[in-house]
């Protein structure tokens, strides 16, 4: 059966429990595909990569949330009300 990789780089659950950090390495700051059985199990993800993926996907909801509210009426607040 054919499996799909979303990246360029791919190493096994082994490669993976012998050298973390190599294996992050090899993916020159992009996901890793860690394979089991070579089809994919999970993607390693550097932090960098993945704080980026966390802030766009929070600007996703916002920008969702900001378009379906855009239609309401403004509501106007003074911080002296509260």
């Amino acid at each position: 059966m054919a499996h799909q990789s979303l990246v360029e780089t791919t190493a096994s659950v082994s490669e993976l429990k012998k050298n973390p950090m190599g294996t992050v390495a090899a993916g020159e700051g992009f996901p890793v595909a860690i394979l089991n059985r070579n089809a994919p199990a999970f993607y390693c993800v550097p932090a960098k990569v993945f704080e980026e993926m966390m802030e766009r996907l929070e600007d996703l909801e916002l920008n969702a949330l900001a378009d379906a509210r855009a239609g309401q009426p403004v509501v106007k607040v003074s911080l002296d009300d509260l």
